[in-house]
C-alpha cells in the first residue's frame, strides 16, 4: 500500500509540473521591440538607417501577428527613443506574452551577411529556432542560426524572449534587398510564422 501511494503522488507530481509547464507556454500576446530610435540610429551606411528598417519591419510584424489572432504591444511606434530598462519594462507588464525584439545588423568586414536569431536562455531557445527557421523559409540568406547571447533586452525580460537581426547594413548586396518593402515584408511574415509554430509546438 505504502509502495501504490508513493508511485501515485510521483505520477501526479509529474502531471502537475507537466501542466504547469505547458501553460507557461501558453501566451496571447506578442510584445515587438522595433531597435533604436530618435537619436540612437544605430547602424548606417548612406542613407539607410537601422532605426527605420527596425521599425518599418516591426510594424509589418504586428500586422501579420494581428491576422494570426495575437494581442501585439509595440515598445514604440514611431521614430523616439525608448531605454534598454524601459523596453524590458513594457515587456514585464504582461504575463501572457513573449518578447521578441528586431534589429539589423553590422560589422567592419562588408561581407557578412545573414539572418541569426539570439536568446538568452533555455526555455527561450525553442522560440528562437522557430523564428530563424521562419524567416529564412521565406526570404533567401544566409543561416547564421540561433545563438545565446546576453543583450540587455532579452536578459531582463521575464518571459521567452529573443532578439532577430535581419541582415547585415553593412553588407551591399543585403542592404539592397533590406531597403525594398517586399524583402522587409517577407522577413516579417517568416518572423510570425516561426512564432505561431512556437505556440503550436513549444
Amino acid at each position: 500500500m505504502k509502495a501504490f501511494l508513493k508511485r501515485f503522488l510521483a505520477l501526479a507530481a509529474v502531471s502537475l509540473f507537466a501542466g504547469a509547464t505547458a501553460e507557461a507556454k501558453y501566451f496571447r500576446t506578442v510584445v515587438i521591440d522595433a531597435g533604436h530610435g530618435g537619436h540612437d540610429k544605430g547602424a548606417q551606411a548612406g542613407k539607410v538607417y537601422e532605426k527605420h528598417l527596425c521599425l518599418d519591419t516591426a510594424t509589418r510584424l504586428e500586422a501579420h501577428l494581428k491576422e494570426m489572432g495575437f494581442n501585439t504591444i509595440m515598445t514604440r511606434r514611431s521614430d523616439y527613443f525608448v531605454s534598454l530598462p524601459g523596453r524590458a519594462a513594457i515587456a514585464n507588464q504582461y504575463r501572457d506574452a513573449i518578447f521578441v525584439s528586431v534589429h539589423y545588423n553590422s560589422t567592419w568586414n562588408g561581407n557578412a551577411s545573414g539572418l541569426e536569431t539570439f536568446f538568452c536562455n533555455a526555455s527561450s531557445q525553442p522560440l528562437a529556432a522557430m523564428v530563424q527557421t521562419g524567416a529564412l523559409r521565406r526570404v533567401r540568406a544566409i543561416d547564421r542560426g540561433p545563438k545565446f547571447a546576453r543583450y540587455y533586452v532579452i536578459r531582463n525580460t521575464n518571459m521567452p524572449s529573443i532578439l532577430v537581426e535581419c541582415g547585415f547594413v553593412s553588407n551591399d548586396s543585403e542592404r539592397g534587398r533590406m531597403k525594398a518593402a517586399w524583402y522587409r515584408d517577407a522577413l516579417a511574415k517568416g518572423i510570425a510564422d516561426g512564432i505561431m509554430r512556437y505556440r503550436k509546438e513549444g
